[in-house]
């Protein structure tokens, strides 16, 4: 479907950050999936973003997943395109540009329901990595509890054993799915400390970016394959809520928003108004681009903006 050139695209995408030893620890058949990056004390701005035409037969659902995103975000980062029936060379914005959420650890997961992704920081070789991909999580009233939990077990070909309130829902269901293509756990599942919630993959791809569990978090086959051989049991699983997130990279005072579906926020502006004065005070006058902050809260794309940077004495 997709041709050289954005095969070449793909491949620029997937080494953008990527160090010689997480490829090592990838499995061949997974080497394009999550995207990694070698993590710095000093940014908060990963990535870039870059633009790639419409071929005969696409969906941005298609381009999504090529590029390891998910549908929220390829949405939001082109509101102008029907994202089932794109126009045949339209130009697409592909967002690979992130900020770090401001409740990172210094090792294990972390899942941001707001943005519907998930970051799987570690160290190897004295090296600071993390990890990042795109997720499928709660349908409105089943959003995953806040909270800290640990892994407490991992499955590669699980079996789905249906909770009682699922099959209430849909009697139609067996007690159990065994392994295989009808069953929605996928390939790998990573089970939590905590109620029945689960990292796992998926037998309906186009749910990641969305709101379709019961409050487990979905990932690509690609990617939960990937991640599955690397976090061990017990490893630390933070979940939050962050649309707004926000920081310095460089010389440079990025912020990236999402919706706030769940209204937990309040005003976005004032938000990072208030902490651009606070750094004010501590490094000195800054310029703030007013027409970008606005543009970035209004418009909540998920795209990165750089929004202030130190004045010129």
């Amino acid at each position: 479907m997709f041709s050289d050139n954005r095969d070449m695209q793909r491949l620029g995408a997937s080494f953008f950050g990527m160090s010689a030893i997480i490829l090592v620890l990838l499995h061949s058949s997974w080497a394009w999936a999550l995207r990694s990056f070698i993590l710095s004390p000093d940014n908060v701005h990963y990535g870039s973003v870059r633009y790639v035409r419409v071929e005969e037969g696409d969906t941005l659902l298609d381009i999504a997943r090529e590029f390891d995103l998910g549908y929220n975000q390829i949405v939001a980062a082109n509101p102008d395109i029907d994202p089932w029936v794109p126009a045949k060379g339209s130009l697409v914005l592909v967002p690979l540009s992130l900020v770090l959420p401001q409740g990172r650890i210094g090792s294990g997961i972390v899942v941001n329901l707001a943005e519907m992704r998930l970051y799987y920081f570690f160290s190897n070789g004295g090296h600071d990595y993390f990890l990042t991909a795109p997720i499928g999580i709660g349908a409105e009233g089943f959003l995953t509890q806040l909270g800290t939990y640990t892994v407490k077990s991992k499955t590669a070909n699980p079996t789905w054993v249906v909770p009682e309130s699922i099959r209430t829902e849909d009697p139609t269901l067996p007690a159990e799915v065994p392994p295989g293509p009808d069953n929605p756990l996928g390939d790998y599942a990573f089970r939590l400390s905590r109620m029945a919630y689960a990292i796992h993959g998926t037998n309906k791809p186009w749910g990641i970016g969305r709101r379709v569990s019961h409050g487990c978090i979905r990932m690509y086959p690609e990617d939960v394959g990937a991640l599955y051989p690397m976090v061990p049991v017990g490893a630390t699983v933070q979940v939050i809520y962050e649309p707004v997130k926000f920081g310095w990279s460089g010389e440079k005072f990025w912020v990236q928003v999402f919706d706030d579906f769940e209204n937990r926020m309040g005003n976005p502006l004032l938000q990072v108004m208030e902490e651009l004065l606070y750094h004010e005070t501590a490094i000195g006058p800054l310029y703030i681009d007013r027409e970008a902050l606005s543009k970035a809260v209004e418009e909540k794309s998920g795209v990165p903006m750089a929004v202030a940077w130190p004045e010129t004495p």
